[in-house]
């Protein structure tokens, strides 16, 4: 049977709302789905914490990260505490990630990002406020919010994130998967060490209703934005490179990723190549960065990485979490 608003509709002109009702239905399963895997939903709402993979997990603690990408919609509001699995992020990670965010950022006219000195794992980092979920098509062409933001938009689902906060030290413990409760001890203590976070731009997402906290969600802005949607610019090269950069970066989470990133020899020169035909309008400095950067993620996928890394925060028995292309902790999916 069509849902529709007020039961079936005689007129075909109403077919349109017809079919919007069906998608909101299906998004609403969906959530109660995914409110099943989130231990049935029984999460306190000043107590629910995401665990996810370095560099990201601190990225946005620190403000300079505003989208979380999840292939699942958002089923909470208000505060999220953030918590930095077991694994330590490699160089060049941290390279590509940092030089995406410099990219996007510099897109805004904000050139002087401090990124943190050190990506803990195993450890509480922080906690963001999440007020609202929209689909990747949705968020990349709001002209509400800043060029940069809507580039963070590369997911499926994509979680608004504002007012980062971060422990003065962070806290030592195990992770879960997907949102989970902390412990009673750990959420007071954690609150007792909050500190305020200087974003390199504080954001604001408008709430369609400004009464409802979950008024931002999947569908609420698809017509007004099919409506005003502009032809996509034409990315310059460093941004470019910088974008599929991060996307390397991020894919060595998922299994998916691991099957498509192993490439042949012949395979990396091309991919190479290509990376450095995108950056020719780079200055000679950033032309060096962001290649040696495509360098390192690709040898890194072959398993010939040389770097060697000091786990200095690794902690015996703490869980490694399992891949992004599950529903569960792991990594954020910003590049799926």
């Amino acid at each position: 049977t069509t849902l529709s608003y007020a039961g079936d509709l005689p007129h075909s002109g109403n077919l349109q709302r017809q079919i919007s009702v069906n998608e909101r239905e299906r998004e609403r399963e969906r959530e109660r789905e995914m409110r099943g895997r989130t231990h049935n939903g029984n999460y306190h709402p000043k107590e629910a914490c995401l665990t996810m993979h370095q560099p990201w997990a601190s990225l946005l603690v620190y403000g300079i990260k505003r989208i979380e990408g999840r292939s699942w919609p958002a089923t909470i509001r208000g505060r999220l505490w953030i918590h930095a699995a077991s694994k330590v992020p490699d160089e060049a990670t941290v390279s590509a990630m940092e030089e995406f965010y410099r990219q996007i950022y510099a897109l805004d006219g904000i050139t002087d990002l401090k990124f943190p000195e050190h990506y803990p794992v195993s450890r509480l980092l922080g906690c963001v406020e999440v007020v609202g979920c929209l689909r990747r098509e949705e968020l990349a062409c709001w002209k509400a919010v800043p060029e940069g933001v809507r580039l963070e938009a590369l997911t499926n689902f994509c979680w608004l994130c504002e007012r980062p906060q971060k422990l003065s030290d962070p806290l030592k413990m195990r992770g879960d998967q997907g949102i989970y409760n902390l412990e009673m001890k750990m959420a007071e203590a954690a609150v007792r060490c909050l500190l305020p976070v200087e974003s390199p731009s504080s954001i604001k997402f408008p709430l369609p209703n400004p009464h409802d906290s979950y008024s931002l969600r999947p569908g609420s802005l698809h017509h007004s934005i099919s409506e005003a949607k502009e032809p996509e610019a034409e990315k310059s090269p460093s941004l470019a490179a910088a974008i599929a950069g991060a996307q390397a970066a991020a894919t060595q989470f998922s299994k998916k990723g691991q099957e498509t990133i192993k490439v042949t020899v012949p395979d990396r020169k091309i991919v190479r190549d290509e990376m450095t035909n995108k950056i020719k309008g780079m200055s000679l400095q950033n032309n060096n960065r962001v290649t040696n950067t495509a360098n390192k993620i690709v040898d890194k996928a072959e398993g010939k990485s040389k770097f060697v890394y000091m786990r200095k925060h690794s902690q015996p028995g703490s869980n490694s979490l399992p891949g992004l292309d599950q529903q569960p902790a792991g990594p954020s999916l910003i590049f799926s």
